[in-house]
């Protein structure tokens, strides 16, 4: 039996939430004390708390890739936070075996300063190398992350897609027996996931350690074969990957979807609009529960804003993501050359897409919306659901292919003499 890289007992985080009595300067409190110094002292205002995690226990062998899912505000940074000794525990502890290098938020173990080349050298000395192992792996870590020419450029400059890729290169290139992978590889382009990836594939064929936490469900599923499903802090469900990924998206992603969209806190921007509802229509603009393949449809999100006319560029867009998690197709109305100069205080953006090319099955529509180029309203989990059924996308009176293509499209064949 392997032994084991990390165990985890009881661990528990707490934070707090609400308002404080504002900081003061040494010389403000001293005044206060000199003029009042019988008086009793400001009672705080009240402070909520809310726990991030709460008793979690697991335990990873070494060399396992251990996966861990769930929704946003799930707990599932906090815990690697935790285990890269970046946030104190509230209770329970955590047991770790080896050097451990993480790859959290961007900017996390890099000194913004420092050159590129300067920062690789300090974080392999965190980790306890030395120079000359270090360099031994700096070829390979230039090469990778692809800024040989921003090697002497201070980090602080780095766009944040040039920041993640030299700090996956870093972390996955000095050795560490336990590596720790957030959300954060969405920062890169597509290829550079893909590469990412397949390095992680690499470092744990090696028998290496690797906590990963991301809602590609398909990566998840590629990389890991055991996982937790971790939900209001607290694990779910903990054991083989592909169950708790069909438990996820068959039964925890839909009861969050059935929270009224108006009322969902899931979610980022300004709030100079905000989704409240969604729904789609066929194309006689009647409200239904299923769509047919190569039939019209309209995708129907009503929104409210707090000013009365909004005279920017109001641009609005969604995407479809099959079960598993997989983006189908994205449709901005920035893509078509239709963003809004203006739009009402309340109303609906209709899209009226033709003859959708989508297979039979059941997909996840996300929204995004934003004014003047700033997100205004992005709800981070799915709004909805659509059935889609089988129609005659062909006009030919056959429903098509039958198979796990979800995208369907059409063609003229022909056939010439060579």
């Amino acid at each position: 039996m392997s032994p084991l890289a990390i165990k985890v007992e009881n661990l528990s985080k707490q934070y707090r939430i609400g308002s404080r009595e504002p900081y003061k300067t040494i010389r403000e409190s001293i005044m206060e004390g000199i003029r009042v110094p019988l008086r009793r002292t400001k009672q705080s205002v009240k402070e909520e708390t809310i726990w991030a995690l709460k008793d979690i226990c697991f335990e990873v062998k070494q060399g396992e890739v251990l996966g861990i899912i769930g929704r946003n505000g799930a707990g599932k940074t906090t815990v690697l936070k935790i285990l890269s000794r970046i946030t104190e525990p509230t209770k329970g502890r955590a047991l770790l075996k080896g050097r451990v290098a993480s790859l959290l938020e961007v900017g996390t173990g890099f000194h913004p300063e420092l050159t590129g080349k300067e920062n690789i050298y300090l974080n392999g000395a965190i980790l306890g190398m030395d120079r000359y192992e270090i360099s031994k792996k700096f070829d390979e870590i230039v090469a990778f992350a692809e800024i040989e020419r921003f090697l002497d450029t201070p980090v602080k400059r780095y766009s944040s897609g040039m920041y993640m890729r030299l700090a996956f290169a870093v972390a996955a290139h000095l050795e560490p027996e336990i590596l720790f992978v957030d959300e954060v590889l969405a920062v890169g382009d597509v290829a550079f996931q893909k590469k990412c990836l397949g390095k992680m594939g690499d470092v744990a064929r090696q028998g290496r350690t690797i906590m990963f936490v991301s809602h590609n469900m398909p990566a998840v599923e590629n990389l890991c074969k055991k996982g937790i499903l971790l939900q209001s802090g607290e694990i779910l469900m903990q054991g083989e990957m592909s169950s708790l990924i069909q438990y996820y998206l068959g039964t925890v992603l839909p009861n969050a979807a059935s929270v009224p969209l108006a009322e969902r806190t899931d979610r980022t921007g300004n709030g100079r609009i905000k989704l409240t509802d969604f729904h789609i229509e066929d194309g006689q603009n009647k409200p239904v529960s299923a769509l047919q393949s190569g039939k019209d449809a309209v995708f129907v999100f009503r929104y409210t804003s707090p000013n009365a006319d909004i005279a920017t560029n109001v641009s609005v867009g969604f995407g479809l993501y099959s079960e598993t998690g997989q983006l189908l197709f994205v449709l901005y109305s920035t893509y078509t050359g239709q963003d809004f100069n203006m739009v009402p205080a309340k109303g609906e953006f209709r899209c009226h897409t033709l003859r959708i090319p989508i297979a039979p099955g059941r997909y996840r529509v996300g929204a995004r919306v934003t004014v003047g180029g700033e997100e205004a309203d992005w709800p981070r989990e799915t709004i909805g659901y659509i059935d889609i059924e089988p129609g005659d996308f062909y006009g030919t009176g056959s429903l098509g292919f039958e198979g796990k293509c979800p995208v369907l499209i059409d063609g003229a064949w022909s056939v010439t003499p060579v």
